[in-house]
């Protein structure tokens, strides 16, 4: 049974023996519910007593006094049934829970601590944070654009490095000279293997006909010896144009690869630069009001920030083509002493200097079948 007054109301939960509602009340409780409390009364000023889940008795809703009396405020105190709390957890959708508010498993007894009501924090949705960089990106996209066709038609400005860009315009174009080298080495190396390899065949010809022809075995056997001979130095000059194409191919497709793209990000942060410092000095001759100054504030802003990039990218290119030139220096100087020494040994017939300048440089050479495992490994 219910009793309404302004201090103490109450409103009986019919449960039944399993410990859950009967759905018949449902709706009578949360009327009597809604009834019983009056204006103005928080869930932190009710308390719920129930005597059990495994009884029949019913479990009961007791509101305290107004805020505005002078009635000392009782703390919270709620014990209620599972069935009882469990139908409430159901319904309260609607309810917001202060903080320190806890209700315990068994049931027994929760206290409020004194703090104010905290609101769950609101959700991000991924959508509007991908829409918001693709803003962003359009928006940025748009104004490199405007300042790459500005400066193509000659209408725009542009901040230029002299010296650094006169650096870069020589890096690029001792790039292709090296490629055009590096090309012609492999044709050589190429040429020169298939030659090897004719000396070879002829030289087992050679050999094959001293012994069939008894009276041109000497002849026969000199020619022999001569093209196996030049065989085994066309090897060893083959493994030190090789090793001589491997490093240049190193420099020019790593190294110098590795500077141009360092480049090619400077260049953006140029670009980005002079498009929001265009943009900023059109803000800037303008007319500043209410209206302009937060876009003039805001211009000044971003253009700080590709400012800094801008500079940034500048010290890292600078820092890189020092550090290219000291490397590529170093570099080509010895693969430049090994191509020429092999060459001229190669050609002048002298076997022992042509061995010796592949052991100055440690280069060793791959004799055939030499990775091919033996029959006893296979075993």
């Amino acid at each position: 049974m219910a009793q309404e007054s302004p201090k103490n109301s109450a409103a009986e939960i019919p449960v039944t023996s399993n410990g859950q509602l009967e759905d018949s009340h449902e709706h009578s409780f949360n009327r009597d519910l809604k009834r019983s409390l009056p204006v103005g009364l928080g869930l932190s000023e009710t308390k719920i007593t129930s005597h059990g889940f495994d009884s029949t008795k019913e479990g009961v809703v007791e509101a305290g006094p107004f805020p505005g009396f002078s009635a000392s405020p009782k703390s919270s105190v709620i014990s209620p049934s599972s069935a009882a709390a469990s139908r409430l957890a159901g319904q309260g959708c609607d309810l917001i829970i202060p903080t320190g508010f806890v209700l315990s498993d068994t049931g027994a007894r929760a206290q409020q601590k004194s703090g104010p009501v905290v609101l769950a924090d609101e959700v991000k949705n991924p959508a509007m944070e991908k829409l918001e960089l693709v803003r962003k990106w359009s928006l940025n996209t748009y104004k490199c654009t405007r300042q790459i066709i500005s400066e193509k038609l000659g209408r725009g400005s542009r901040t230029v490095d002299l010296e650094l860009e006169a650096q870069i315009d020589i890096l690029r174009d001792n790039k292709k000279k090296y490629e055009n080298i590096l090309k012609l080495a492999q044709t050589l190396s190429t040429q020169l293997f298939q030659m090897v390899h004719t000396q070879r065949q002829l030289g087992d010809a050679f050999a094959d006909l001293s012994l069939k022809s008894l009276e041109l075995h000497e002849e026969f056997g000199y020619n022999a010896d001569t093209q196996k001979l030049l065989a085994k130095n066309g090897e060893t000059l083959l493994g030190a144009i090789n090793f001589f194409i491997a490093s240049v191919n190193t420099l020019v497709n790593k190294t110098i690869e590795d500077t141009l793209l360092t480049v090619k990000q400077y260049e953006s942060a140029r670009i980005e630069y002079d498009a929001y410092r265009t943009d900023l000095e059109e803000l800037n001759l303008g007319p500043r009001d209410a209206n302009t100054l937060p876009k003039i504030e805001q211009s000044q802003q971003l253009f700080q920030v590709h400012k800094e990039k801008y500079d940034k990218m500048r010290n890292d290119v600078s820092i890189k083509l020092k550090f290219l030139e000291e490397n590529k220096v170093k570099v080509l100087h010895n693969q430049l002493v090994l191509f020429h020494n092999a060459i001229a040994a190669y050609f002048a017939g002298n076997q022992k200097q042509l061995e010796q300048t592949l052991k100055q440089f440690h280069i060793k050479l791959k004799t055939p079948g030499a990775d091919a495992p033996s029959w006893l490994e296979e075993q």
